[in-house]
């Protein structure tokens, strides 16, 4: 009976067994390529009370060994160097070398080397400060017009970053009002700008500007 079983339709199988083993070595054959691949940089475990200052890269080239279909930008796309900061405990500066420990790569795939191979970060202290709302404004109020008086609210608020960059701000600005435009007192609802790239807002930016206009035509 078990013979019966394993000579039935026994060219189909050994057939079969004779493509997937071609099938095997042809893929076991295929040569491996080296390519190269931006990987975007993430950290994680920064402590709350630091921050990375300075200019640091957005992405290191990676050069990898493996499979073709593996190497793709698509098979590649979830793949990031990642640092742990967890070990820093203050300002000053701390270099990584870069591995394929810092890679997720996918399977088969092998980390060469990278450019740069090593990570030099600064970090430094975080500091926010609450600085003064500064109101702009654009042309001039129309003929008959006067501006008795301006308010802003929140008159300040709070920016954050690393110590030197925070202290170098003395104040944010809105966005410029359009006096051309304004014929009586009203409120006006803008945002407001702060000009150091180093350092965020830790608070929302909108801003109500209260304006109090006065007639200062002579009644006929």
């Amino acid at each position: 009976m078990i013979r019966r079983l394993v000579s039935k339709n026994l060219g189909w199988k050994l057939g079969s067994l004779l493509l997937a083993i071609l099938l095997w070595l042809a893929f076991s054959a295929t040569p491996d390529i080296i390519s190269t691949h931006a990987a975007p940089i993430l950290y994680r475990n920064l402590p709350p009370s630091l921050l990375v200052a300075g200019d640091t890269p957005e992405s290191i080239h990676v050069e990898l060994r493996g499979p073709a279909n593996q190497l793709t930008a698509a098979s590649l796309a979830d793949t990031v160097a990642l640092f742990d900061l967890a070990s820093v405990s203050g300002p000053g500066e701390r270099t990584f070398t870069i591995s394929d420990a810092n890679l997720n790569l996918p399977r088969n795939v092998s980390f060469l080397r990278a450019v740069p191979s090593q990570l030099r970060l600064r970090f430094a202290r975080l500091l926010t400060k609450d600085v003064p709302v500064q109101i702009r404004f654009t042309g001039a109020l129309p003929p008959g017009r006067r501006l008795v008086s301006k308010t802003a609210t929140p008159e300040a608020l709070r920016i954050a970053g690393s110590e030197p960059q925070v202290f170098s701000v003395e104040n944010v600005e809105t966005d410029a009002i359009d006096l051309n435009t304004v014929t009586e007192s009203g409120e006006y609802h803008v945002n407001a700008f702060v000009s150091n790239p180093r350092v965020r807002f830790e608070s929302s930016t909108s801003v109500t500007i209260r304006l109090a206009i006065e007639n200062t035509a002579t009644p006929h």
